[in-house]
């Protein structure tokens, strides 16, 4: 087997030719410049782009494979430059009759089977061409016919508190799904304000694998989270032996925030914005009086929760804290394209290059902050509310 760094949420913005997909996002999160900063910059190797079932989407898509993108043909996927995997995905939206909403994501082995599905999908979806489309129908019933494809269902960041399963729709998987239709999920993503440590405190769950991925809105984001696959080739194929941990395929590594980082980590207050970090619910704010909240995952967690504790199945995977580079105090672009111009990728700047060797390319002070961050020995403020937690360096 060969390990593989993936991450499998990332969002198409806008067009080749200006028109929006997902609002707000960068202009620079076009189609191509996705595939060309995953490899060259951040040192991917598989990456999940979740709006592909949008026909404007698709057709950038053929423009690629007319200049030069492979099909990888049975294993399903397509191939970058020799460098980098691309497997098809989507996400939808889905509403619960009790009102609650949540994000899955589904991904195809080719182009083929995501037109098929597309002409399912756009009866039940207002406008096609937009990222991450309400389908108005359960989850139950979205699971069943996307498992009617040759398909991988992802539940996306599942603990959040606004359009996820467990922060929005219900507090068990099996209230909302039968034991069936749990079987055809392939794994869950934990969103960037959990870790496995929160997730496995949930019993339900110990037999799914779990991903997490950066859900990224700007180039920038890419692979803030993701994941190592020990398969035997970048393949769609290979990518669904490890979510089943079939074949001596295997997820063998997640890579994330410390989940403070995260925007919705703790709860805060809905009209000042005060994060309240506390065991006790959250009542009133001490701050502005506010009793109004948006609640934290960590404190969802800990009301749904069936054990104070983890308690990790054998096959889970050790899950590393990972500092985004763009987290580090004091490191900007200048810094970071100096960087990037010696050591080549995020990947080999956070995992293999010596901190000398850092230091002489941008000094003490930032060799330092980044060490600090590489051996968890930054003060971490948490998040919440929507906004991210913050890094100090001690």
């Amino acid at each position: 087997m060969i390990n593989y760094f993936a991450d499998f949420h990332i969002h198409v913005g806008i067009s080749e030719a200006g028109q929006w997909i997902k609002i707000p996002t960068s202009r620079r999160l076009t189609l191509r410049n996705i595939l060309y900063e995953a490899a060259e910059h951040k040192g991917m190797e598989i990456v999940g782009i979740v709006d592909c079932m949008s026909p404007l989407v698709m057709h950038d898509l053929k423009k690629l494979l007319a200049e030069g993108l492979v099909r990888l043909d049975a294993a399903g996927g397509y191939r970058y430059n020799n460098k980098l995997t691309l497997i098809l995905g989507t996400e939808i939206e889905t509403t619960e009759p009790g009102g609650g909403r949540a994000h899955t994501l589904v991904f195809l082995p080719d182009i083929s089977q995501m037109e098929s599905f597309k002409i399912i999908m756009q009866q039940y979806i207002r406008n096609i061409n937009l990222s991450t489309q309400n389908a108005h129908m359960s989850l139950a019933k979205f699971i069943n016919i996307a498992a009617a494809f040759d398909s991988l269902i992802v539940p996306a960041h599942v603990f959040t508190p606004f359009k996820s399963i467990y922060g929005n729709c219900t507090d068990r998987l099996s209230r909302l799904l039968s034991s069936s239709e749990i079987e055809k999920i392939a794994a869950i993503e934990l969103g960037l304000s959990a870790d496995t440590s929160l997730a496995d405190r949930i019993g339900e769950l110990a037999e799914i694998s779990f991903l997490s991925n950066s859900d990224a809105h700007s180039t920038e984001k890419i692979a803030r989270e993701y994941n190592i696959l020990a398969i035997k080739a970048p393949t769609f194929r290979e990518c669904q032996y490890a979510f089943r941990r079939k074949l001596g395929r295997k997820i063998v590594a997640n890579y994330g925030l410390d989940p403070r980082l995260g925007k919705y980590h703790r709860t805060a207050c809905s009209k000042c914005g005060l994060v309240v970090e506390k065991k006790e619910p959250f009542v009133k704010c001490p701050k502005c009086g506010e009793t109004k909240t948006v609640r934290g995952v960590l404190d969802r967690i800990n009301l749904i929760a069936d054990y104070d504790k983890p308690s990790h199945p054998e096959h889970r995977p050790v899950y590393h804290y990972q500092i985004p580079l763009d987290f580090v105090p004091g490191l900007g672009k200048v810094a970071l394209t100096k960087l990037l111009a010696v050591f080549g990728t995020e990947m080999a700047i956070l995992h293999q290059a010596p901190i000398a060797e850092i230091r002489a390319v941008v000094g003490e002070k930032l060799a330092l902050a980044i060490d600090c961050v590489r051996k968890g020995r930054s003060k971490v403020m948490a998040g919440g509310g929507g906004l991210y937690g913050k890094l100090a360096i001690k």
